[in-house]
């Protein structure tokens, strides 16, 4: 009788602390309250290099019911068109979220522009040089129509590139909640109307490297994290 009840405490005291210990891991300390305040609108400027905001171009929206999901996920979102002084233009779209939870991953631009009627032809990965070194971007050529889209985008989560393969994320999200951290992060998209894939790329690529050559230095990390490839 004594030894089962021994066992019956043992086991008792092994759940408790079980639970003790998981209680304990529980991410609650937001990385986003221990810096200053995130404002897309004044990190990004409405002008640097040869690009300007034209308000003649609106990037894709989405629809109703994803706008709402994003506004619920998100804590701020920025859309902008720049043109250049040739009269090119290319669709920046930035969305920032507090605290990077697995359902922050539903509104990858896969899933936009095909809620959108776009066709998702070509996807794959691709490195993107930013003047200081090369980060993990995924790129996407959408059709809808006669209209041809070729995006580039990448994620971060924390201070890192975490592209957007579910593993990847998660790993980054263990990482932070093992030291009790809640990460925040964000989804940054450019993109331009063009039929010629490869022309399309290379332009964006300027436009990213001429737009983090003109932020902050807390700015740029914001934007692709600390480490490059």
């Amino acid at each position: 009788m004594r030894i089962t009840t021994v066992r019956h405490l043992a086991v008792g005291f092994a759940m408790l602390a079980g639970a003790s210990l998981a209680f304990a891991l529980i991410p609650r300390a937001k990385v986003a309250d221990q810096g200053p305040r995130i404002d897309l609108a004044t990190m990004i400027p409405s002008h640097f290099g040869e690009w300007n905001i034209d308000t003649d171009l609106v990037p894709i929206q989405p629809d109703p019911q994803t706008k709402k999901l994003i506004n619920s996920l998100y804590s701020q979102t920025l859309t902008r068109t720049y043109i250049n002084n040739k009269g090119v233009r290319i669709m920046l779209s930035v969305a920032y979220g507090g605290e990077q939870t697995d359902e922050l991953q539903v509104h990858k631009p896969e899933v936009c522009y095909r809620s959108q009627g776009f066709q998702i032809r070509r996807e794959y990965e691709g490195r993107l040089n930013t003047g200081t070194g090369n980060i993990r971007v995924r790129r996407l050529l959408t059709v809808n129509g006669s209209r041809i889209e070729p995006v580039t985008y990448w994620m971060t989560i924390g201070e890192k590139i975490a592209f957007g393969k579910t593993a990847t994320w998660k790993l980054e999200q263990l990482k932070y909640g093992l030291t009790g951290q809640i990460p925040d992060g964000l989804l940054f998209r450019v993109s331009n109307l063009s039929p010629d894939e490869k022309a399309a790329f290379t332009l964006q690529d300027g436009f990213v490297r001429e737009l983090l050559r003109a932020v902050s230095p807390a700015g740029r990390t914001r934007l692709i994290g600390q480490s490059t490839l």
